[in-house]
């Protein structure tokens, strides 16, 4: 496929073609990645979870994003890289400059920021700087302690509403894409059309541009045993890795995955 950009993704919104994303941490699986067509790679601070074998994202360091963001770029060919500043590495505006300098530097297209209107600001100065900015909004997993563990976010009309205009108000600051996580179908679905940028979604519904798994999940594979409702084991139908993967593409491009049952209500 030819080399995926901002561009392409834009595009595929408006044309209604569904985008794909999972998550990707080494140059071999990136290969993979882009055999089977997925668009977007996500080197998420989630590799604290599944590679590291953290309980949660926050131990995740700068240096580890940024090396596995090498690698990443490495095996990758077509697919946009989409790269996750960890826990705490955009505490202050100087660190948010710099710390997306060294993951575009490693190989990134753009960057993934957790939080909701306070990233305006940052997301603007990126932004006017060269760099393109997902934020990440809902199940911020970068917050937990603060939500007081892994919980559906925008349950509640006040919740929702205040999504809603957040979504906008980073738009209008410079976002490039919205990523939503745990969010009601029927919000996120409100969300995708109210804003004119790809919003890919993960536990949010089919109603979003696109749809992210981290890729462990989506082979089968966990460490704790605890799958949550969103995730779908394509390993389980298929002979191979590859053949699960394509699978997963074609399932999100086809509006199969995720179903009903994937997703949540209000």
């Amino acid at each position: 496929m030819p080399a995926i950009t901002l561009t392409t993704l834009q595009s595929l919104k408006q044309k209604g073609e569904k985008i794909t994303m999972l998550t990707c941490y080494d140059a071999t699986f990136a290969h993979a990645c882009n055999e089977a067509g997925v668009e977007v790679l996500l080197v998420g601070d989630s590799l604290g979870m599944v590679l590291q074998g953290h309980d949660s994202t926050l131990p995740v360091t700068i240096e580890e994003m940024a090396y596995h963001t090498a690698c990443v770029k490495r095996g990758n060919t077509d697919a946009l890289i989409l790269a996750d500043l960890p826990f705490m590495a955009n505490a202050t505006l100087e660190q948010t400059m710099t710390n997306s300098a060294r993951l575009m530097q490693a190989g990134a297209h753009m960057i993934k920021v957790e939080g909701a209107l306070w990233l305006a600001e940052s997301i603007r100065l990126l932004a006017e700087r060269g760099v393109p900015v997902c934020a990440h909004m809902g199940l911020t997993p970068q917050a937990v302690n603060i939500l007081g563990g892994y919980k559906v976010q925008g349950r509640n009309e006040n919740q929702a509403r205040q999504m809603r205009a957040d979504a906008i108000s980073l738009e209008q600051a410079g976002a490039a894409m919205l990523l939503l996580e745990c969010v009601p179908s029927e919000l996120a679905a409100e969300i995708t059309q109210a804003v004119k940028i790809p919003v890919i979604g993960i536990g949010a519904g089919t109603d979003t541009d696109g749809q992210v798994l981290v890729l462990h999940d989506m082979l089968g594979l966990s460490i704790s045993g605890r799958v949550p409702k969103f995730v779908k084991n394509f390993m389980q139908d298929q002979n191979s890795i590859q053949s699960a993967l394509k699978a997963y593409v074609n399932e999100v491009k086809a509006a199969t995955f995720p179903g009903i049952e994937h997703g949540f209500s209000a």
